[in-house]
């Protein structure tokens, strides 16, 4: 097994008789801490911190008893279920790498995900072991089934912790992330685990200085009322995977969202049950059915707990932000920008009262910067790419190409460059301006999808939208949009709708980037975990215009 990175940084200095800063080490001194307290709250079943960490120890002890090398990958292959949990803290005591599927991917996505992480074993769920048993792959040693299989192994091994049986471990240890391939094929984001708790899951505490592990325990003993966190998405989903995370480092309870499919009753559901303090959206795609259901029937559920909304991977449009507004009035919207590559970013609080906010703007700390072409700082108005140092990823799983044009030494200091363009203000916050690797060049002009997705969605006849570009024989390419009209608007003539839609834009934004082409679609291509799925709008998109 190989593993390509860039400069990568010596092991932390760690004193022999302090414990690393480790997500395995995290879950044990919590369950020694707060051991009743609930750590993953279902609709029908709680888990204190105690049974996680049993769980997560028979689990470590099966895996170990396969004989799998320290570092080994292992694929974890199911929706949103216990399970999950055990294999992702059980993993890491083992000193093993939890490798997140899409269980939605289909054989030739499958096939390639599996080798390129060269998983050595999976834990999947029932409906996912044909797909990958048809994979052929002979670096594939080991496969445990969900269900009656799983439950006997876990039955079978030792309940207390592993200790020394998976040899020391270190700050070093890796923790690997498969970004959700929006643009592109997926990539492993590779990760110490010092470095992705600093960068990445200590924003449930605000960033507070973390001296040692035992100090969370400390704090969460010392908590009368945890918070309750909850993330809609999948935990194949990073995103969902750092909200888990977070809330176990700050000591919160995360309640766990394990219906197969997104549904906005069952959401709000859980967020009565476990009374959640803090709910966070991917974007639209769940923040509108969550306000809508809210406000359909106002009285059906006590959200009297929900104090927050929490919004990442994907921005709320000005219309949806409006919706939550109206179904939440008085809570807080949280808005936080980060990436596989670089961990929490910025983030903003929305209380409503400076209105439209066009393109998401963060405040940032000192070690946020924005670059231009020749990697200097921008000045104050200037745009450039978005980049961030301190504890920062050591780079793409086998992809040394990628891994050098992502982190980049500049005068000594190491940064993670992800792609994204950004705009430094006059205050000191950065507004992000789109992901470069699906900017359209337009007859000279820069335009990015995002920017003009968010216009469109501040219209009342557009329930999604999103925007490429496709070939132009004079400009090179024009911005043409995909749009889904809501359900009122579907009865308008479509010419009419695409005039309206027109104005729309040319009247607040610069006439270039204005769409060329509006095409009325029944929905937009998303993903999973409901990001803009880009290559395929595209290929839609010339389907549509007839275009090779």
């Amino acid at each position: 097994m190989t593993q390509t990175t860039d400069a990568t940084p010596p092991a932390a200095d760690i004193q022999p008789d302090v414990r690393p800063l480790h997500l395995a080490t995290v879950i044990e001194v919590l369950a020694d801490a707060v051991p009743e307290r609930a750590a993953i709250i279902e609709l029908d079943r709680t888990w204190t911190f105690a049974e996680v960490d049993e769980r997560s120890n028979r689990l470590a002890h099966h895996l170990l008893s396969l004989g799998l090398p320290t570092g080994s990958h292992v694929a974890v292959h199911s929706a949103n279920r216990i399970e999950w949990v055990d294999a992702f803290y059980g993993c890491l005591k083992a000193r093993l790498v939890p490798i997140n599927v899409n269980y939605k991917y289909l054989h030739e996505e499958l096939a390639y995900l599996y080798d390129n992480a060269d998983c050595v074993a999976a834990i999947v769920a029932p409906e996912h072991v044909e797909a990958v048993r048809s994979l052929d792959l002979p670096t594939l040693q080991h496969v445990l089934v969900m269900g009656e299989e799983y439950d006997a192994a876990l039955a079978a091994a030792p309940a207390e912790r592993v200790g020394d049986l998976a040899g020391t471990r270190s700050a070093d240890d890796r923790y690997v992330l498969y970004t959700g391939g929006t643009t592109g094929k997926p990539k492993g984001v590779v990760w110490r685990q010092e470095d992705l708790i600093l960068a990445a899951l200590n924003a449930g505490r605000f960033g507070a200085p973390l001296d040692s592990v035992e100090q969370l325990g400390t704090e969460a003993a010392a908590q009368e009322t945890p918070m309750v966190l909850l993330a809609c998405g999948p935990m194949m989903h990073g995103g969902s995977q750092w909200i888990l995370g977070n809330g176990h480092v700050s000591g919160a309870g995360v309640a766990f969202y394990t219906r197969p499919s997104f549904d906005a009753e069952s959401v709000l559901d859980l967020v009565q049950h476990a009374k959640v303090n803090s709910l966070t959206f991917l974007g639209d795609a769940m923040g509108r059915p969550v306000a809508q259901a809210i406000l359909a029937e106002p009285d059906r559920w006590d959200l009297s707990s929900l104090v927050a909304v929490s919004n990442g991977a994907a921005p709320l449009s000005e219309g949806v932000r409006e919706e939550v507004r109206r179904a939440l009035p008085g809570r807080f919207i949280l808005d936080s920008y980060g990436a596989s590559e670089s961990g929490a970013t910025g983030s903003r609080v929305d209380d409503g009262t400076e209105g439209a906010l066009g393109a998401p703007k963060f405040g940032v700390g000192p070690d946020v910067e924005v670059f231009d072409a020749q990697m200097r700082p921008c000045p104050p108005g200037g745009e450039g790419m978005l980049a961030r140092s301190g504890p920062i990823p050591l780079g793409y799983y086998r992809d040394e190409a990628k891994t050098a044009a992502t982190f980049r030494v500049v005068d000594g200091v190491r940064w993670s460059i992800p792609g994204d363009h950004a705009r430094r203000e006059e205050d000191g916050t950065v507004t992000v301006l789109g992901r470069g690797s699906v900017c359209i060049n337009t007859g000279g002009e820069k335009v990015h999808p995002e920017e003009v997705e968010a216009v469109l969605l501040r219209h009342d006849a557009v329930f999604d939208a999103v925007v490429v570009g496709t070939p132009h024989d004079r400009w090179g390419q024009q911005v043409t949009a995909l749009v889904q009209p809501t359900e009122e608007a579907a009865g308008l003539p479509e010419a009419e709708l695409r005039d309206q839609l027109a104005a729309h834009v040319r009247g607040l934004l610069a006439n270039y980037k204005a769409p060329k082409e509006i095409l009325l679609v029944p929905e937009v291509p998303r993903t999973p975990v409901s990001k803009v799925d880009y290559p395929a709008s595209t290929r839609l998109a010339l389907d549509l215009l007839g275009v090779g």
